[in-house]
């Protein structure tokens, strides 16, 4: 047919963040011993909003949050629930251009509207992280999304400073400005100096709610999953940190033959040559911790999860809905020709 299926990992995921060099973490929030982090949880206050939600800390030293989001019934969109902490957080500017690192885990791996937010340079930053810079003098709370994979182990969710924004509709938690197309939104080395909240949100979907966060910091420094001994590794460098829809998250190389058990599924499936004549599991694009489809919403461009150079922009001359057939048919995601970026 006109379908491509897909064999590598290269060609699957998306380019989130670049690789950053050792540095020395920051930490913003911890609930152990007695450096725990006090948190307040707020339900969506609007319109006669229906979600509710609990904030608590487990003796074992972590923050539970749980509840349900549910639609506001005037306005027939899906409410929010928080947490959010307030206080003189250390100096994190030494960190500019790394990541919000959470360490977390859920049993709500499908819920699609986490986000994580910190306010800065604002004169009340819980009016900013309601405005979201929508409404005068609300800039300054910077938000962006974070998913969890499914797991009983908690993980680092790393989560990049460039993928953060100020300015994000207060009605469903998006973005309304990138810091891709405007740097102006993006934070800075100086935003990182002064943080004065912290919130971990679940808005914009609608569903079950429950995450325990053991640690949140900021770091410049990049967890990587061990490479394949070099007679193996094919690769010309690590695979990129973060990569979307939570194949970052897949640490173990569930793959059919055998490789060195500390790489990640990404580092085994692009780099290591023994699964050359593999791809990741059948229909992983599917899992609860992945569910790619439910984040795609328009044309999407593919890049190579090492080098970061784009593979493939889908659906092209099709709909969404035939680009999902063509991946349902196949198990993997299919590309057809005019999809592929030959530049």
């Amino acid at each position: 047919g006109s379908s491509l299926r897909v064999l590598s990992l290269k060609q699957f995921v998306m380019r989130v963040s670049l690789i950053f060099g050792v540095a020395a973490d920051v930490q913003l929030a911890s609930f152990e011993g007695s450096s725990v982090t006090k948190f307040v949880e707020l339900n969506d206050p609007v319109m006669g909003g229906e979600s509710t939600g609990t904030w608590k800390v487990d003796g074992s030293g972590f923050g539970v949050f749980d509840g349900e989001v549910k639609d506001v019934p005037k306005l027939k969109a899906p409410g929010f629930i928080k947490a959010a902490a307030d206080g003189s957080f250390p100096d994190a500017s030494g960190e500019a251009g790394g990541d919000v690192v959470l360490s977390v885990r859920t049993t709500t791996p499908e819920y699609a509207g986490f986000r994580i937010a910190f306010a800065s340079g604002t004169a009340s930053p819980s009016y900013s992280c309601a405005g979201g810079g929508s409404i005068p003098l609300s800039r300054g709370c910077f938000k962006a999304k974070f998913s969890v994979p499914a797991g009983s182990d908690f993980t680092e969710v790393r989560v990049p400073l460039s993928q953060f924004s100020d300015k994000w509709s207060p009605s469903t938690g998006e973005q309304t400005t990138t810091c891709a197309d405007d740097k102006d939104v993006c934070p800075t080395a100086s935003t990182l100096k002064g943080i004065k909240r912290v919130e971990v949100w679940a808005e914009g979907a609608d569903g079950k709610v429950h995450l325990e966060i053991q640690s949140i910091k900021v770091s410049k420094g990049q967890a990587l999953g061990a490479r394949p001994p070099t007679k193996f590794d094919k690769c010309s460098g690590p695979v990129q940190g973060n990569l979307r829809y939570g194949i970052s998250g897949r640490t173990t190389p569930t793959v059919p033959v055998k490789v060195d058990a500390n790489e990640t599924l990404a580092e085994a499936v692009c780099c290591d040559t023994r699964t050359s004549a593999n791809a990741e599991p059948q229909f992983l694009y599917e899992a609860p911790d992945i569910q790619m489809f439910s984040k795609l919403d328009t044309v999407t461009t593919f890049y190579d999860s090492v080098c970061g150079l784009p593979l493939f922009r889908a659906p092209m001359n099709r709909s969404m809905d035939e680009f999902k057939t063509d991946t349902e048919n196949h198990g993997w995601p299919s590309f057809r020709k005019e999809e592929a970026i030959m530049e």
